[in-house]
């Protein structure tokens, strides 16, 4: 019946319908199952090609005598029992996966993170989460790509370990990733222009995340802020576009210097004050102060009128 373990009739329509070449969605219908409890009996029993219905529940009768623990029954903890810490793993679990994580990563992740030793092999993965070796490897795959756990060999195994550290080690990655996305839209807002629509859409994407990475990464220095004021403050007194070779020859600075201080500024324009610093499209550096292009056509005309 829906909901519960498959029955032995049920299997066999199912390696009936593999036969027929029926895809899983319209085999799962025809029981009345979700299409994810067919997609992990079959791969739970020999994929696609090699399902057999006797033998998938034969299988299937051996690990319920086995009376598999559930996750985390084999840590011993100071209050609660197995099924409290069951139903906590899986309760992390949607938490983590409400934050944006793909489901069967966040389980994989929190079944590791609530082991006493932090680490498990594929194979102890699979029996306690109870699905396919290739649903472990893939949520393997995601973890180790965004240095959230690590992989260890002991002689002919290999297993995976998460460390005390997995979520400082996740805040520098994410850190990394908002400060390339503040790079990547800095250079759109030129290719776009600035006073586009896209390209000011761009210039305030590369500012929110500029200042979140900059913050989650401690913030900038007070030597690297006071950098950016004197570079604003040196296009504001020079009033036209700079190169950065000329700002270093006028403020006797090494080019490395230059180019830094730029950066940030173009990136941080909370640090600029009333003007923004834009890098032309011939590479040079310009201080404009924060009004829209309206506002400084009707200031400059008042001015030139006066």
């Amino acid at each position: 019946m829906p909901g519960g373990r498959l029955t032995h009739d049920e299997r066999v329509a199912i390696a009936a319908g593999l036969a027929e070449g029926d895809g899983y969605a319209e085999i799962a219908r025809g029981l009345g199952r979700p299409t994810s409890t067919v997609t992990r009996e079959v791969a739970r029993n020999g994929g696609p090609r090699g399902y057999a219905a006797d033998r998938a529940h034969r299988a299937t009768t051996r690990r319920a005598r086995r009376q598999q623990p559930p996750l985390g029954a084999d840590e011993p903890g100071p209050a609660g029992n197995a099924e409290q810490r069951r139903v906590f793993v899986e309760e992390f679990a949607a938490i983590l996966a409400g934050a944006g994580i793909p489901r069967m990563v966040a389980r994989v992740l929190s079944c590791l993170y609530t082991t006493d030793a932090g680490a498990l092999t594929a194979g102890e993965l699979v029996d306690r989460l109870r699905v396919s070796p290739a649903s472990v490897s893939k949520a393997v795959a995601y973890l180790t790509a965004f240095d959230l756990l690590r992989r260890e060999r002991i002689g002919r195994r290999e297993r995976y370990v998460v460390d005390d550290d997995v979520w400082q080690r996740s805040w520098e990655s994410s850190a990394r990733a908002h400060l390339a996305w503040a790079d990547a839209a800095a250079r759109g807002a030129v290719v776009f222009g600035r006073e586009s629509p896209a390209g000011v859409r761009l210039a305030e994407l590369a500012g929110f995340f500029g200042r979140l990475g900059d913050d989650m990464s401690g913030g900038p220095s007070d030597a690297e802020v006071a950098d950016v004021l004197t570079v604003t403050a040196a296009l504001v007194h020079a009033g036209v576009a700079l190169r950065p070779a000329t700002l270093g020859n006028g403020l006797d600075w090494p080019a490395t210097r230059v180019e830094t201080a730029l950066h940030d500024a173009v990136r941080r324009a909370d640090l600029t004050g009333p003007v923004v610093i834009r890098r032309e499209r011939g590479g040079g550096y310009r201080a404009i102060p924060r009004l829209t292009r309206t506002q400084r056509t009707a200031l400059t005309a008042l001015a030139r009128s006066s």
